[in-house]
């Protein structure tokens, strides 16, 4: 049953939102990774998230999730085996974090998920987890999930060309400092998504884990490394958090987010500052992060550090004066949908033109019309287009129910615009 959304004119709203998906997936690696007890608060209870704790769980983590707490008790770095397939749904981050921590089990562990995911690719990761000693081989020989790991990480060198996906980065920095060697990390080109990887350290040095790096270049971990137990709070989801503040853009509305602000190290925390550059007002104060709406006009943007949130703006693009043009994304194909056909195509329902680049979109902004839009089972595209149904009739959405992935109250939060 398609989600029928309601024009709004100028939405207000002060929201507080659920916390981090990313945050919630580093911590609760890390504290299974660590010995003794960790508490972690406002984390996120979703659809990939809860694969994890149920990944954990099988590797032997106590796992105590009421709410938004989750008592995790750790295993310091030494899985049970697991005689099951462990499944992970369609969460990539799931896969590669895990993939990689398998790595410090004892015998074989197989990791596969959806149709979907098993599209993903995986084979650099697998090939760096070769050079520290670890096997880890692709089922089908294409590099994709279902992944086969059998333990034995050493450390030592190990190389990434960072073109792809951070998460391969993320989840060989989660490993290393557990290698009797540690592990030297290179990155040979230019690395994709880096906020994340600053998320990743972050949470390894809250956890207790040090590291010495140089850039985004070369990262290394000295071995022999306890990750600690701690009392971890989760901040809000600056991705979930992009919806409303482009809500409050396109209906020319007012919508503060109390749980952020713009010094959090989520890349998607920036998003206001691109919408300050389409002419919306930002104001960061103690209350939290308000964006201001006005006449939104196109703009250039390298989508690098926040490629989540490119159908966000791809909607706003729409509605802009002018063209929009998004760079820096060409990994888009590679997620849940191919984001970049996808969004292109959806925003051709619209009857607004928008093309396909080597690495990003083209868009020309107009006079949209109502439609049926389809989600590709992608909760980036529901959240986004559901968006465009604030300020014309008619947009409906298909499989609204995909939102679960990683904001399961987000028709809720929605309604309150």
């Amino acid at each position: 049953m398609a989600q029928i959304i309601k024009p709004c004119e100028q939405v207000q709203a002060t929201l507080t939102l659920p916390g981090s998906k990313s945050y919630t997936h580093r911590a609760l690696m890390a504290a299974a990774l660590a010995g003794g007890e960790s508490v972690l608060t406002n984390a996120l209870a979703a659809e990939d998230t809860e694969l994890t704790a149920a990944a954990l769980k099988r590797l032997g983590a106590g796992i105590d999730w009421q709410g938004t707490t989750i008592r995790v008790t750790g295993r310091s770095g030494r899985w049970l085996p697991a005689r099951l397939p462990i499944y992970l749904g369609n969460s990539g981050t799931s896969m590669r974090f895990l993939t990689a921590l398998a790595a410090l089990g004892e015998g074989e562990y197989l990791l596969t998920g959806t149709d979907r995911l098993c599209q993903r690719p995986l084979g650099e990761l697998l090939e760096a987890l070769g050079q520290a000693g670890v096997q880890a081989v692709s089922e089908r020989g294409d590099g994709c999930p279902p992944v086969r790991v059998t333990g034995g990480l050493t450390g030592g060198k190990a190389q990434l060309s960072g073109a792809i996906s951070s998460q391969y980065l993320s989840a060989l920095l989660f490993i290393g400092p557990l290698a009797p060697a540690g592990l030297k990390i290179g990155i040979t080109g230019e690395l994709v998504s880096r906020p994340y990887v600053d998320l990743t350290l972050e949470v390894l040095g809250d956890f207790g884990i040090s590291y010495y790096r140089e850039g985004y270049r070369y990262f290394e971990l000295p071995g022999g490394q306890c990750y600690l137990p701690r009392e971890y709070e989760i901040e809000a989801d600056a991705s979930s958090a992009s919806y409303f503040w482009a809500a409050a853009a396109l209906t020319g509305g007012r919508v503060t987010i109390t749980n952020l602000s713009l010094e959090s190290s989520q890349g998607d925390a920036a998003f206001p500052e691109v919408l300050g550059r389409m002419g919306c007002g930002i104001e960061s104060t103690p209350a939290g992060l308000t964006v201001q709406g006005g006449p939104l006009r196109g703009v250039t943007v390298d989508m690098a550090t926040m490629p989540d949130l490119v159908p966000t703006l791809a909607v706003l693009a729409a509605f802009a004066t002018g063209d929009t043009v998004i760079t820096g994304v060409a990994h888009l194909r590679h997620k849940e949908s191919d984001r970049l056909a996808a969004v292109a195509a959806e925003l051709g329902k619209l009857g607004i033109e928008a093309r396909e680049t080597d690495d990003g979109l083209v868009i020309r902004g107009g006079a949209p019309q109502g439609a049926v839009i389809h989600t590709y089972s992608d909760h980036r595209i529901a959240m986004s287009f559901a968006v465009a149904g604030l300020k014309i009739p008619g947009v409906a959405i298909e499989d609204p129910e995909c939102v679960a992935k990683s904001f399961p109250d987000f028709w809720q939060f929605f309604k309150q615009l």
